[in-house]
């Protein structure tokens, strides 16, 4: 019995049209990275954090130590984004990095509410 390698065209094109998808995924990750960092003093550094089945979540810390986030379907594309983007990337969130994270009084109250019972967050 001779194996046979069929080739399904069809296969083939949902491939290369879910490829497509992922780079332009990666792609406007990468554009709102970069964004982030121009309007953060010029820079910023990440981590790439698994988050579930719903994607992988890239916390960013701008030069002037605001943070934000995004959510990527899949880690590879948050990877692919971050590389793309040129920004350091770091292992996790601790250390010095975790340290240049400016919070504001909305994180605080956010934090306190959840914390010690406080006032519904809002």
């Amino acid at each position: 019995m001779a194996d046979t390698l069929v080739d399904d065209p069809k296969a083939a094109a949902r491939a290369a049209r879910a490829e497509r998808l992922a780079e332009r995924r990666v792609a406007r990750l990468a554009k709102q990275i970069d964004a982030f960092a121009q309007s953060h003093g010029g820079g910023a550094e990440a981590t790439v954090e698994y988050i579930g089945e719903i994607g992988t979540r890239i916390v960013l810390v701008g030069e002037n130590g605001e943070w934000g986030d995004l959510v990527a379907p899949s880690h590879d594309l948050a990877q692919r984004a971050v590389e793309r983007s040129g920004v350091t990337v770091h292992e996790d969130f601790a250390g010095e990095f975790a340290a240049k994270v400016r919070t504001g009084p909305y994180e605080w109250k956010r934090m306190a509410g959840i914390q010690i019972g406080g006032p519904a967050n809002t």
